[in-house]
């Protein structure tokens, strides 16, 4: 049903509750999670673009995950954090480009979700630095991560590519230095820090 203009472009930042590095990432998601049951956060950030005609420039949303086992072997419960500054057109707009019903990388994961929980609204806060992040969304979620420096440069992150990630191929490494949420009955709390993080810019459109 990709018969919808539209492309959106800017910056994804994501903590899961696998140790680091999670396996997921090197495995194509045939893994099992660390601690059986993944839970993940992808925020991500508009800069630029536009669902056909409504512009989603300064947009924030969250894609919240919990699955248990592999993640390849589907089942996934799904629900999103709108940033409550969005309009209702730009919120119907974010939710039909996560719903893979329109293309985009977003198709690809349709067959393994199988519980959408909905989408909540809350004031989406995101700092990014050279080497860090923190993400809060209301009381519904938060975290923060340092990125895993490179032995040549201190202020370039390690990165991993090649990977099948629906944010970009090419990812930031970083450590979870903690991450809440409490959304869509998905419950995790995780103050000591240690597990995965990454980071990268997104393109995304049908094509």
């Amino acid at each position: 049903m990709a018969d919808k203009n539209w492309r959106i472009t800017g910056d994804y930042f994501e903590t899961c509750n696998c140790d680091y590095l999670c396996p997921c990432i090197y495995t194509n998601m045939t893994a099992q999670p660390t601690h059986d049951t993944c839970i993940a956060a992808i925020a991500m950030r508009v800069n630029d673009g536009a669902f056909d005609k409504v512009d989603l420039a300064g947009v924030a949303f969250i894609i919240c995950i919990s699955v248990d086992g592999p993640m390849a072997s589907g089942n996934w419960t799904v629900g999103l954090i709108i940033d409550d500054k969005a309009s209702d057109a730009q919120v119907g707009a974010v939710g039909q480009i996560c719903s893979g019903d329109f293309g985009g990388p977003m198709e690809l994961g349709k067959a393994l979700v199988g519980d959408f929980a909905g989408i909540e609204r809350a004031a989406i806060e995101i700092d990014k630095q050279d080497m860090s992040f923190s993400v809060k969304a209301g009381n519904l979620f938060s975290n923060a991560a340092e990125a895993t420096a490179s032995a040549h440069d201190p202020k370039v992150p390690i990165h991993i590519d090649d990977t099948a990630h629906p944010a970009n191929k090419r990812l930031a490494l970083a450590v979870g230095s903690e991450s809440h949420m409490h959304a869509f009955g998905i419950n995790w709390d995780d103050a000591e820090g240690g597990h995965n993080g990454h980071f990268a810019p997104f393109d995304w459109s049908p094509a």
